[in-house]
């Protein structure tokens, strides 16, 4: 991996991280207001370049290289900057442990790509209207079928979240404690995130300020994809001193490790709506 591409990346969300405010907790502007942020084919980015074309913070989910937007009958505007992303090219070395045999590492990639509003002549699809994210109203139907559709054990009542390895339970106030739906289900969706990392499940194997993180990057992932607003949860402060102390402490692959991380959880809560769908449709 490239250390510039990632200490670059690493600088820029620690800076946002010292000043108290993760860069995730954006308005998402970089998914229209709701969504993730999109290439050009159509297709979700995932992990890491989420995180970065959200810290964009540009109006429209759609992005593209210069060339994909010239193919498509479309230009960037002179003067416009472009936005560094990651690709991950799998690659053969030589494994030091095993004489002779090989091993495939990922190696990043930086390229830059445009958001379809710094282009001009565009098709209209890649400028629809923004979405806002949903923060009013008492239940979204949609979201509580999503979280029905894990299987995870929720029990409501206390006044704390959490989640039991000991009981593989998750543990939240009920929604009306809450200030609004959209604190309820950004914290109930990070504890489905740690719920995923259970031994029988992802198995990970983190310390406490990584797995947050994990948590908090995976909760929101699974708010932009829901069309959730990202509501802060009262200990971010003392998460984000324990994550600025390790990045500082020189590790300046935790952010890409979490990102990573998270959208592995992400992707096996996805995996586990296609039985619950069809048992529902059954």
């Amino acid at each position: 991996m490239k250390k510039d591409i990632v200490v670059s990346v690493t600088r820029s969300i620690l800076e946002q991280l010292e000043a108290g405010t993760p860069p995730w907790h954006k308005s998402w502007a970089g998914g229209g207001g709701g969504g993730l942020p999109r290439r050009a084919t159509g297709e979700p980015y995932r992990g890491i370049n989420v995180f970065i074309l959200a810290m964009a913070d540009r109006p429209s989910p759609h992005w593209l290289t210069y060339r994909q937007a010239a193919a498509v009958g479309g230009q960037v505007r002179k003067g416009e900057r472009g936005t560094g992303i990651v690709f991950f090219k799998p690659i053969e070395v030589e494994n030091r442990d095993r004489d002779g045999e090989t091993k495939t590492i990922p190696m990043a990639r930086g390229y830059t790509v445009f958001n379809a509003a710094q282009c001009d002549g565009l098709p209209a699809r890649y400028n629809p209207p923004p979405v806002a994210p949903r923060n009013s109203g008492e239940r979204l139907e949609d979201v509580d079928a999503y979280i029905a559709g894990t299987g995870a054990v929720i029990r409501h009542g206390g006044d704390r979240a959490f989640y039991r390895p000991s009981e593989d339970l998750i543990g939240i106030p009920d929604a009306q404690q809450f200030d609004d739906p959209a604190a309820y289900y950004a914290t109930l969706l990070h504890e489905c995130t740690h719920w995923t990392g259970a031994a029988a499940r992802l198995d990970r194997r983190l310390s406490y300020a990584e797995e947050e993180l994990v948590a908090e990057m995976g909760a929101a992932l699974l708010c932009a994809t829901l069309s959730v607003s990202l509501a802060p949860r009262p200990d971010h402060a003392s998460y984000i001193a324990a994550w600025v102390e390790q990045i500082r402490g020189g590790d300046n692959r935790l952010i890409f490790r979490a990102a990573a991380a998270a959208q592995r959880a992400v992707d096996y809560l996805d995996e586990l709506q296609q039985p619950a769908a069809a048992q529902r449709a059954a």
